[in-house]
C-alpha cells in the first residue's frame, strides 16, 4: 500500500474530528439511547454513531488505510499503516451531560521490526478535540504538540507534594482493586488527585502542564494512541505496557519527572 501523505492526513483528521465534536456537542443535553451497560461503563448508539460519521469521513480521503476503533474494525488492521480512532472518549460523562469527553483520532506505522503483535506499533499523528472547550490537541512525530496552533509543553513539577495527579479506573474490578490502595497513597502525599472520566484528555491536559501524571490500568489503545503522541511532543513521558488482553495497557503517563516515584508507590 502507497503510504498515505501525512501533511494530508492529519488535516484530514483534524477536519473529522472537529466535524463529529460539533456533532456530539449538540447532542450533550439530548437523552441518549444506551445500547450497553456494565458495571462501570456505558456503550451508546451515538458512539456507533459517531464512529460512522469518523470512518467515512477517513476513508473517504484515505479509502486504502484501515481502521481500527472502539467499536470495530474496518480492512486489515496489522497491515503497515492503521487509523485508530476512539469516537467518544468519556462516554458516562457525555451519557450523563457532562460536558468533559473528546474524539481521538490517530495515525500509526507499524515498526520495522514489528514481530507481529498487536502493540507493534508508533503514533505518527495524534489528534484529540475537546468540542466543550473548543480546543484541538494536535501533534506530529518528531514535531511539537499543540493546541488550537500553539505549542504547549508540560510542567516542571518534579515533587509529588506539589503535584495534580488524574487516576483513571478503568472497567474491572481488578484493575479498581489495584488502584484503590495506589489512590490512597497518592491522595497523601501529593497537592491533588482528580478523576476525570476521559484518559485522553488526562493526556493532553498533563501535555499542557495542567495535570502532572495520570495513571491507569488497563486503559485501551483507542484512549491514548493520539493523546499518548501528543504528551511525548509535548516533552512527556507516556510510559506503558502491553497486557495479556488485546488493545490494553497499564500506563503511567507523566511530565517526565514523576514516573519513577509513582512506581514506588505501587
Amino acid at each position: 500500500m502507497k503510504p498515505p501523505n501525512i501533511t494530508a492526513a492529519a488535516r484530514c483528521a483534524k477536519d473529522v474530528s472537529r466535524k463529529v465534536g460539533v456533532f456530539l456537542k449538540s447532542q450533550l443535553r439530548t437523552p441518549k439511547h444506551i445500547n450497553l451497560q456494565t458495571a462501570h461503563d456505558i456503550k451508546l448508539e451515538l458512539d456507533n454513531r459517531s464512529q460512522a460519521m469518523i470512518e467515512r469521513g477517513l476513508r473517504k480521503s484515505f479509502p486504502h488505510v484501515p481502521f481500527l476503533g472502539e467499536e470495530g474494525e474496518v480492512g486489515d488492521t496489522t497491515g503497515e499503516w492503521r487509523w485508530v480512532v476512539d469516537p467518544i472518549d468519556g462516554t458516562v460523562n457525555f451519557s450523563r451531560g457532562i460536558p468533559h469527553a473528546c474524539v481521538s483520532i490517530a495515525l500509526q506505522q507499524r515498526r520495522a521490526d514489528a514481530t507481529g503483535h498487536w502493540a507493534d506499533y508508533d503514533s505518527v499523528i495524534g489528534v484529540v478535540y475537546d468540542p466543550f472547550l473548543d480546543e484541538m490537541w494536535t501533534a506530529r512525530a518528531g514535531g511539537k504538540a499543540k493546541l488550537n496552533g500553539r505549542a504547549i509543553h508540560v510542567s516542571e513539577t518534579s515533587t509529588l507534594e506539589t503535584s495534580i495527579v488524574s487516576i483513571g479506573f478503568s472497567k474491572s474490578r481488578t484493575t479498581i482493586k489495584k488502584n484503590l490502595p495506589l489512590f490512597a497513597r497518592l491522595y497523601q502525599r501529593v497537592l491533588k488527585v482528580r478523576l476525570m472520566g476521559s484518559a485522553a484528555l488526562a493526556l493532553t491536559w498533563t501535555a499542557a502542564g495542567r495535570l502532572d501524571a495520570y495513571r491507569q490500568l488497563g486503559v485501551y489503545l483507542w484512549d491514548i494512541a493520539a493523546a499518548g503522541l501528543i504528551l511525548e511532543c509535548a516533552g512527556g513521558e507516556c510510559w506503558r505496557k502491553p497486557t495479556p488482553r488485546k488493545y490494553t495497557y497499564d500506563m503511567i503517563a507523566t511530565n517526565g519527572r514523576l514516573r519513577k516515584k509513582i512506581q514506588r508507590m505501587l
